[in-house]
C-alpha cells in the first residue's frame, strides 16, 4: 500500500503547467510540496473538486487539469463520474485517493471501503482507468496517464495518514485564487 505523500511527490515530478485541483487533505499534501501559481484549491463542500475540474477542463480545453480528490470526496458527488464521461474532455485526469476514510471530518470509515471507484468510473465512461497500490508502478506509469486523452481516472490505494493540520486560512487564501487567475491569462 501507498502514502498519499509519496504518490504525490512522484506525481509532482511529471507536473509542469498543468492546473491541479485539490481539496481537504489532498490540498493540504499537495501545498506541502511547494508553492505553483497553477494550484486550485476548492473550498467549502466536499465534492465539489471533480466538478470545479471539470469546469476548468471545459473552459480551458488547452491546459491539462489534474483533480486530486479524496474517496470521501467523491462519495459526496458520485454523479460527477457520469456528467465528466460524457462531457469527455480529453485534457482531465482524476486521480481517487483512496484510503478508506473521511479524513477531513476525524478520519470516520467510509461506508463501504471496498468500493471499487475504478469500475464506477469504467462503468461510468471514461476514456482511461487505472488502479494504483504499489509505489513503484505509480511512478513508472504516472507520465503516461497524464499524457493519456481523458477523460482519465486513477484510482490511489494509499493508507490512512496521521491527522493533519488544516489551516484554511493560508489554504484558501484570496491571493491564490489571483495568482492563479494571472498564470490562466497568461498562458
Amino acid at each position: 500500500m501507498m502514502k498519499r505523500d509519496e504518490c504525490f511527490r512522484a506525481l509532482a515530478r511529471h507536473v509542469t503547467d498543468e492546473v491541479v485541483v485539490a481539496t481537504y487533505s489532498s490540498a493540504v499534501d499537495w501545498l506541502a510540496l511547494g508553492e505553483r501559481a497553477l494550484n486550485y484549491f476548492s473550498v467549502g463542500a466536499m465534492g465539489v473538486d471533480s466538478s470545479h475540474a471539470l469546469g476548468l477542463a471545459l473552459g480551458r480545453p488547452d491546459k491539462r487539469i489534474i483533480c486530486l480528490q479524496g474517496d470521501g470526496s467523491l462519495l459526496m458527488n458520485l454523479g460527477c463520474l457520469v456528467t465528466i464521461a460524457a462531457a469527455a474532455p480529453k485534457n482531465l485526469v482524476h486521480m481517487v485517493v483512496q484510503n478508506g476514510t473521511y479524513e477531513a471530518n476525524g478520519s470516520h470509515p467510509i461506508p463501504n471501503t471496498k468500493v471499487e471507484f475504478a469500475a464506477m468510473a469504467r462503468a461510468a465512461g471514461y476514456a482511461h482507468v487505472h488502479e494504483f497500490s504499489e509505489l513503484a508502478n505509480f511512478e513508472q506509469q504516472a507520465a503516461h496517464v497524464l499524457k493519456q486523452d481523458g477523460p482519465v481516472f486513477a484510482t490511489l490505494h494509499v493508507e490512512r495518514s496521521k491527522p493533519l493540520t488544516y489551516d484554511y486560512a493560508n489554504l484558501y487564501d484570496p491571493a491564490r485564487r489571483v495568482a492563479l487567475k494571472a498564470a490562466l491569462r497568461a498562458s
